[in-house]
């Protein structure tokens, strides 16, 4: 496995001369539409690496979502999250399982730390190929606090944040009742194998569920661009790998949220056990998925 920024550095640097947006994030307009000049070069390396057997299994249920965004539901997409390829892997997968597939996938809007988009212009150009609303999450304001000595920095980039946030749950608003599928990653970060608790759901995503109609469950199987445990994201290892998807029948939110609140512990957050209950769902689908894949 070699990093991903030395295999196709070239590539790289013709993709990042094609990229048109700007590493600084203000706080007036947190939806940036995905740029369609950039997806041929991600499209290539994934082509270059993704093995025969990779595709979406049980379509029809994103398609009966779709059909149900596209009458006015609010719907979420909430995926496994083990790499900074889940998303365009499922872009192309999409692009090529059919044209009901490619229009689907026009629509998909990924809710995406801010990190993605000023970390690193390399970083920031693969984010860019895909429609997004950038938020400023939980861990990574709790990254600043413990970072930030100076106690007016460290105010004045807090409130930053929560400016962000604001305007990125206004823009949510409107987004979600325009037949747009809304894509989150309930982890909030890419699972790391030494750190168990990076697989377990950020608290926040119980007010997704509150807010919204439908969801489905994407359950993964298989990495092209595995965690590089001593270097940044753009050495992270790119490895040939066959990938799935599986995708769950559309769930009622607040159905799910009732369900989960009725299975909790006394003295349990109920926040945390209904995005708990959520984790349990994904993780009970990716091990049928992995299970039911030969060797």
């Amino acid at each position: 496995m070699d990093p991903l920024s030395s295999r196709y550095r070239d590539l790289i640097l013709r993709m990042v001369k094609e990229s048109s947006q700007s590493m600084e994030i203000n706080s007036e307009d947190m939806y940036i539409p995905g740029n369609p000049k950039i997806l041929p070069f991600i499209d290539q390396i994934i082509e270059e690496n993704i093995q025969a057997g990779s595709g979406l299994r049980s379509f029809e249920n994103l398609e009966k979502l779709a059909e149900l965004a596209r009458g006015g539901a609010s719907c979420l997409l909430l995926l496994e999250h083990y790499s900074n390829f889940d998303l365009p892997v499922f872009s192309y997968l999409l692009r090529k399982n059919s044209p009901s597939g490619a229009e689907i996938e026009k629509n998909i809007v990924a809710v995406a730390g801010i990190k993605l988009s000023q970390t690193d212009p390399i970083i920031s150009a693969f984010a860019e190929g895909y429609s997004r609303l950038v938020i400023y999450p939980s861990r990574s304001l709790e990254i600043i606090k413990n970072n930030i000595k100076d106690p007016k920095e460290l105010v004045a980039e807090m409130m930053r944040g929560s400016s962000i946030n604001r305007t990125a749950m206004k823009t949510l608003s409107t987004l979600k009742h325009q037949g747009k599928l809304v894509l989150v990653f309930p982890a909030g970060t890419r699972f790391r194998p030494w750190d168990p608790s990076s697989k377990r759901g950020v608290r926040e995503i119980d007010s997704y569920l509150k807010s919204f109609d439908y969801m489905c469950l994407v359950a993964v199987k298989g990495n092209l661009l595995r965690i590089n445990p001593e270097g940044i994201m753009r050495e992270d290892l790119i490895c040939p790998d066959r990938v799935l998807y599986d995708i769950s029948e559309p769930l009622r939110c607040d159905e799910f949220r009732d369900s989960a609140k009725h299975h909790k512990h006394f003295g349990e957050d109920k926040k945390q056990a209904i995005v708990d209950s959520l984790m349990a769902s994904l993780e009970a689908m990716h091990d049928k998925l992995e299970t039911s894949v030969e060797p």
